[in-house]
């Protein structure tokens, strides 16, 4: 049977300005918006769909217009949906970033309440069909509660995006709670590994998420690469040339490569080889999720 890739988080609608020139504070700014579809686990399955991948995210859509956009767009890209939940009385979720003229982030705000409604309960309804797939994804968007609840109860190897500095601390004082902790993959930047961590270098952190239960440690350090470690290896690998458009989505796109790079049977460390090449793709184009992904990658 087809592999079966469950996504759990956040969708949102985004909206990305990116400035003509140097970024003046106080002051109208010219540039240019795009306004598109993210959040973190929606734009990971999306990439996950684009490449082929059976793929179901569970989400939920805010009452609003924008929550019935996403709804639709979300099935307009192929995405199974069914176990995703619309909340009437909520609002749907927005990323909004601000982008210097070169495509890379100068600030940025969510407001992913919505999310908080993927509760430990939620997830236990849907536990039956969960448990079916063969890789599960997570953002930190969904509370702590939510992520420990995976880690105690899913049974296919359990894949977490750290999302932000913020949130990536949920992961950390999830496994510090869990009756087993264990997680199989991790995936964060450099600023939340070390933040969460409180270490001094990427390696130093790595080795303290090993220690809290986590088997895989992807580190992405921007434009220098990323950083790889399991209890038996630890590998660098270079960031791969090419012209940055908007940096959005690249980090969510980075964690798809990976583990479709899983579902296709390639071991560690070489599934961060597919991280960046999705990675690129994004960095290359204005959206949060390049639609050309699969022509790059496969």
């Amino acid at each position: 049977m087809e592999t079966l890739i469950s996504v759990i988080g956040g969708a949102n609608v985004d909206l990305s300005a990116t400035l003509n020139d140097a970024f003046i504070a106080a002051d109208s700014n010219p540039g240019h918006i795009e306004v598109g579809y993210g959040g973190v686990a929606r734009n990971i399955a999306h990439n996950l769909s684009l490449l082929s991948a059976r793929t179901q995210l569970l989400t939920v859509f805010g009452g609003d217009l924008f929550g019935g956009l996403l709804h639709d767009y979300c099935k307009q890209q192929g995405i199974d949906i069914h176990l995703s939940d619309r909340v009437n009385a909520q609002r749907s979720g927005i990323y909004l970033c601000l982008n210097n003229h070169g495509g890379e982030m100068i600030a940025a705000v969510a407001d992913t309440e919505v999310i908080r409604s993927i509760t430990p309960e939620w997830l236990a309804k849907r536990s039956g069909e969960i448990n079916l797939s063969d890789y599960i994804v997570a953002d930190t968007n969904i509370t702590e509660d939510s992520i420990r609840w995976l880690m105690e109860n899913v049974t296919a190897p359990l894949f977490i995006d750290g999302v932000s500095t913020t949130k990536a601390h949920r992961v950390v004082n999830a496994l510090s709670k869990a009756k087993l902790p264990y997680l199989h993959t991790l995936k964060l930047n450099l600023k939340e590994a070390l933040a969460v961590t409180e270490a001094a270098t990427y390696a130093e952190a790595a080795q303290k998420l090993l220690d809290l239960g986590v088997a895989h440690v992807y580190i992405t350090l921007g434009s220098e690469g990323v950083y790889c470690r399991n209890a038996a290896e630890e590998w660098l690998f270079p960031a791969l040339p090419g012209e940055v458009v908007n940096t959005t989505g690249a980090g969510d796109a980075f964690l798809a490569g990976v583990v479709y790079a899983h579902s296709k049977g390639i071991d560690f460390p070489q599934t961060a080889q597919y991280g960046l090449m999705a990675a690129r793709a994004t960095l290359m184009s204005p959206k949060a999720v390049n639609p050309d992904i699969a022509n790059i990658l496969l």
